[in-house]
């Protein structure tokens, strides 16, 4: 417990608020096994994609909210699920048609088609701990098929077979009358050709712990329900799991909410009490549809970390996970500028405001400077204006905006100067839309490239600004009128930055330049 406890005991950032939940299951005494797990699950059934960072990042942030009011140990742990059947080929595997008569085996029984790793499954698993160990994430990975198989699940297992008629009571409820006449919570492991069975059960055997059931053949076979010869249906799977583990905490995507309810009473017939849950909204892309891996809509994390930081990310995860949010690449320069206004503000304010600053969520207590000198939107604006296309061009105009400040003594800002170019080769310059201007606004644009040719201060912003604002106070009205001139004619853009920062950054002469250009119709014509 930190010297931030009592102000965290009342923060209303959302993981104290999750935090909290959690502490309170252990109100009377702490938790036997010595520590409060929270979990966060994996279908390797794939890459590992953006949906997967959220999930633990922000596991990882009601972890890090709980160690600031409890002194409980706590672990996280990933679990992957890589006993599940190949149900169909991905498209993105060399040699796809040799792992056609693989279909519907545990994916780590699957031969790795990238021929690196013991199987499919340890392959994807592989892929997995690389990209959580590349954020640093701290963790415990948990493979099911060790799970299954070590014997780690088998109290959980045979009590499932004791219980069987009680789960099976829970799931029938939730399935159609059809699927319920071949339902069973228990998928038997095929003992020859070791593929995943979809069949009835013929018999469960509390006293044996065993099932009996006929293969697609017609053959009779009585398996064990430990050992990793049986696997659990998922949903029956989640709340053993819970069970098992002796889970206190896992958040899932609001796709599983209905399915809540299902885990939380297998769970406690398995003698565990259901964990605190945190369902987020999914996210949607920039037509309002939901993010799917397979349609491939939306951003990828690696797309997400060619324009901006991890860091931006996470705090964009961070934020309102309760909404729903269209991950589109236009949300990239905001998160990336709100991110750094957060890191600024931190170091003043009080217990109670830090606790509620993003920042501390993604760092804990060691949250960095902010060395951002130029913003990231400003960037974009002196990239389009510059045409720039490698950052030293950028830093040409930095230096003579900040001086001292350097690729090396500025980190931050120097990937910032990257990503910015690139943002703006991709998504920027393609758009750009120039257009002439009006008399008026012409009139307008000739007054502020007179004033500026004979400004003789120093390149001070507010100055600036007060020149800007004056050549548009008589001629507009209302004056953001003036300002999206200033835009569409200037930059080719329906909005941009305040633009007596931008002179101040860009140069007084350069900005003249700029106005020259575009009265002469240059930007048009091009």
């Amino acid at each position: 417990m930190s010297q931030f406890s009592e102000a965290a005991l009342t923060s209303k950032a959302w993981p104290f608020e999750e935090a909290r939940k959690v502490l309170k299951r252990y109100e009377k005494a702490p938790p036997e096994k010595g520590y409060v797990l929270f979990e966060t699950g994996y279908g390797p059934s794939g890459l590992p994609h953006i949906g997967t960072f959220g999930e633990v990042a922000r596991t990882t942030m009601v972890m890090r909210a709980f160690r600031e009011i409890s002194d409980i140990p706590t672990k996280l742990i990933c679990f992957s699920d890589d006993l599940d059947g190949m149900r169909k080929i991905p498209g993105n595997v060399p040699h796809p048609e040799r792992l056609e008569e693989h279909l519907q085996k545990p994916l780590t029984s699957v031969p790795d088609p990238f021929e690196k790793y013991e199987s499919f499954g340890h392959h994807n698993n592989a892929m997995l701990r690389r990209f959580l160990d590349q954020f640093r994430f701290e963790y415990e990975f948990y493979s099911a098929t060790d799970f299954y198989r070590s014997g780690q699940f088998d109290k959980t297992l045979l009590r499932a077979v004791e219980k069987y008629d009680e789960i099976m009571k829970v799931m029938l409820a939730s399935l159609r009358e059809e699927r319920q006449q071949t339902y069973s919570i228990f998928l038997p492991i095929h003992p020859e050709t070791g593929r995943v069975l979809y069949v009835p059960m013929k018999e469960v055997n509390a006293k044996d712990g065993t099932i009996t059931f006929d293969d697609d053949d017609g053959r009779e076979f009585t398996l064990p329900v430990t050992g990793g010869n049986v696997k659990l249906q998922w949903k029956p799977d989640f709340g053993a799991r819970w069970a098992a583990l002796g889970v206190d905490f896992e958040m899932y995507g609001k796709d599983h909410s209905t399915n809540t309810q299902i885990y939380d009473k297998i769970c406690r017939i398995l003698g565990h009490p259901a964990p605190a849950h945190f369902t987020y909204e999914l996210f949607l892309d920039e037509n309002g549809q939901k993010i799917s891996k397979t349609s491939g809509n939306g951003v990828s994390i690696d797309e997400w970390l060619t324009y901006a930081s991890t860091e931006s990310l996470a705090y964009f995860m961070y934020l309102k996970p309760k909404t729903a949010k269209r991950m589109h690449f236009d949300v990239i320069p905001k998160a990336m500028d709100e991110y750094h206004q957060h890191l600024r503000a931190y170091p003043n304010q009080e217990a109670a405001a830090q606790l509620n600053n993003p920042a501390f969520h993604i760092h804990g207590h060691n949250v960095p400077n902010s060395d951002m000198e130029v913003s990231f939107s400003m960037l974009l604006n002196l990239a389009a204006a510059a045409n720039a296309e490698n950052p030293e061009q950028l830093w040409g105009f930095i230096q003579r905006y900040a001086p001292g400040s350097s690729a090396e003594a500025h980190p931050g800002l120097n990937d910032a100067v990257g990503f910015a170019i690139a943002y703006y080769k991709d998504f920027v310059k393609p758009n750009k839309r120039y257009r002439l201007p009006t008399d008026l606004e012409r009139a307008a644009l000739t007054d502020l490239k007179d004033q500026l040719s004979s400004y003789d201060g120093p390149e001070d912003v507010e100055a600036l600004q007060s020149i800007v604002f004056a050549c548009g106070r008589e001629r507009f009205d209302p004056m953001r009128d003036w300002f999206k001139a200033i835009y569409a004619v200037l930059m080719g853009a329906s909005q941009g930055p305040r633009f007596g920062s931008f002179i101040a950054l860009y140069g007084v002469q350069e900005t003249v330049q700029l106005i020259e250009t575009a009265l002469n119709g240059e930007f048009v014509q091009t």
